[in-house]
């Protein structure tokens, strides 16, 4: 299988000061570790979707002062990119381990997708646990649980996507980092399995 487990020091690198520093850690470290899970899940979700996916490890490219606070593997049916298009994501922060599916800002289909959502407000919080999270931006680590969200909340948020530019839509679980710091490779692609199996419908309907 090839998949290392996560662990504290993976966690702490988000707190190395300085971009070049940071970005050297999470290089030899982080890096390889997304890298295996994509090639991993890749295969995974073209059968639970229906369709070719393939893994972008985000490199961080662009930034030129302020590193990194999280990193992660995105899986888009697009060879080229994930950001016009819902996705899946595997990654971490200092203080987290998330698995989510995602629409972000970039995706022209947004405002469409957002009405589309709105339209099955019931069947999705009958398929959502209530310990997964809701965010409408994937900048921030803020997010609600299911289970402290009514139905108006979720109205909300997909009315949001449909009229507000910056507003996102990411749905799945974050994973306190002690806790997914102890989990083994196997107990950590079983844990990804089943988030993915919850959270696809929702990317379906997108």
């Amino acid at each position: 299988m090839g998949i290392t487990a996560f662990t504290e020091q993976d966690f702490d690198v988000f707190q190395i000061e300085g971009l070049e520093q940071r970005m050297e850690q999470l290089k030899s470290t982080v890096r390889p570790k997304l890298e295996a899970l994509g090639k991993y899940f890749s295969p995974v979700l073209s059968v639970m979707t229906g369709e070719e996916m393939y893994y972008h490890v985000v490199k961080h490219a662009r930034r030129t002062v302020n590193p990194p606070k999280d990193t992660w593997v995105a899986f888009a049916s697009n060879k080229r990119g994930y950001k016009m298009l819902p996705h899946f994501q595997i990654g971490l922060s200092h203080d987290h381990l998330f698995i989510l599916t995602a629409v972000i800002n970039e995706c022209p289909q947004k405002a469409a997708i957002g009405k589309k959502l709105e339209k099955k407000i019931d069947p999705i919080l009958e398929n959502i646990p209530g310990h997964y999270i809701w965010s409408d931006d994937h900048t921030k680590p803020d997010a609600t649980r299911t289970d402290h969200m009514n139905k108006h909340d979720l109205e909300d948020l997909f009315r949001r996507m449909q009229m507000i530019k910056k507003s996102e839509m990411l749905c799945g679980r974050h994973i306190p980092r002690d806790e997914a710091a102890k989990m083994g490779p196997d107990e950590l692609v079983k844990t990804i399995e089943d988030v993915f199996v919850h959270v696809l419908p929702i990317y379906k309907m997108a």
